[in-house]
């Protein structure tokens, strides 16, 4: 790895002390009804991010406090410089204590109300004139240098084939340990697929705490899984994952926690919750790619390195996702959707030199080159993680 990686890093400086590497100004609703209204907004001006999703109402406690919290941690994601939250007044999901959370850490953050504003053209007209200001007040910031440690990058596999676990995911691994030693924090996620080795990243943890925690939470979503799938939980893979070779969750799980490297695990979070610590963070999340790099970018990830052996296209709205190709056959048949080629490892390439080519376009998409899945504007929706079933 050469000495100089990572000396030059510029970014968006926001009050609680991030950096972002994107300048978004977000719309996002509160519930699913206030959508049509969101949609008008960005209609009307393409320059913002319509933060689009299915909920905020009709389910548990539980969930309404689950979904607030992503809501809030997504409105203050370094890559945010500012949101306006759309409610429509009678939903669970309170837009007023979203915008009153997020701008206590120091966000622009204006809510807008349907049923106050006298219905949704009234609503969408306000919230043009709100955002405007807003990438207004964006396109004045310039960007300022910032060291290595203050980035938060989301480590995600989707699609795994029988190479992720070889190629692709341990390569990630050696990227990851540069970042940590250089003072950045990674975040593991995805707890179905840690399911088989709890023995393996237990004696990764820092201390006994985080080392009960790890225990904990894999044992938890083993009980889940079988619960939900019974006795096919052993299987607990998409059909696609079996096409690519692979034949059972533990086999997956082999593969998935190599993303994360070989430093000490400092730190076990809830779903969408932002670290206090720095270096490999657990994210207790689900298995399922949408929720979970949500739940990646609630946490703080301005970008998202994303392995696959099948070819998943997904991105996000606000984070860069790099995806990272298992095999070149995977990598040469979707250019447009690959950034990496870790099947350089199944040629006579090592997974160093897959881990400095992840370390090099980190660095050029920090300096703004767009991934493909930005490119291909694959941003999808926000994927809130649900536990109870709607009412």
């Amino acid at each position: 790895m050469r000495i100089e990686i990572m000396k030059e890093l510029m970014g968006y400086e926001r009050a609680d002390g991030t950096f972002g590497i994107r300048n978004h100004v977000v719309v996002l609703p509160a519930v699913v009804c206030a959508n049509g209204v969101v949609e008008a907004i960005a209609r009307e001006v393409p320059e913002v991010v319509p933060l689009l999703h299915g909920h905020g109402c009709g389910r548990g406690g539980i969930d309404v406090k689950c979904h607030t919290t992503i809501l809030q941690h997504i409105c203050r994601n370094p890559n945010v410089a500012g949101a306006l939250v759309v409610g429509l007044g009678c939903e669970f999901v309170s837009a007023e204590r979203i915008e009153s959370m997020s701008a206590a850490a120091g966000r622009t953050i204006k809510r807008l109300m349907i049923q106050d504003e006298g219905g949704s053209q009234k609503a969408a007209a306000k919230g043009v004139e709100i955002v405007r200001e807003m990438l207004a007040e964006a396109a004045r910031q310039e960007k300022k240098p910032f060291t290595p440690d203050k980035l938060v990058i989301g480590l995600e596999c989707g699609g795994s084939d029988a190479f992720s676990g070889v190629t692709a995911n341990p390569g990630i691994g050696k990227a990851s340990d540069t970042l940590v030693d250089l003072g950045a924090t990674v975040i593991l996620t995805e707890t179905t697929e840690m399911i088989g080795t709890s023995h393996i990243l237990e004696r990764r943890a820092v201390n006994e705490e985080v080392r009960a925690k790890i225990a904990e939470i894999i044992d938890n979503q083993e009980k889940k899984t079988v619960e939900v799938m019974g006795p096919a939980a052993k299987l607990a893979i998409a059909p696609g994952n079996q096409d690519g070779g692979m034949s059972c969750i533990r086999e997956k799980s082999l593969g998935c926690i190599t993303k994360a490297g070989s430093r000490p695990i400092q730190q076990v979070v809830d779903y969408a919750e932002i670290p206090t610590k720095k270096g490999v963070i657990i994210m207790d999340g689900p298995g399922y790619d949408a929720e979970s790099i949500t739940g990646l970018a609630a946490c703080g990830a301005q970008i998202m390195i994303f392995s696959t052996g099948r070819g998943t296209p997904l991105g996000f709205p606000i984070a860069p996702v790099i995806k990272v190709a298992s095999t070149g056959r995977l990598y040469q048949r979707m250019q447009d959707d690959m950034d990496i080629n870790a099947g350089i490892v199944l040629e006579g390439g090592t997974l160093d030199d897959v881990g400095n080519s992840i370390i090099e376009l980190i660095e050029r998409v920090i300096c703004g080159e767009q991934t493909k899945a930005e490119i291909n504007k694959q941003n999808g929706i926000l994927a809130l993680y649900t536990q109870t079933t709607s009412f």
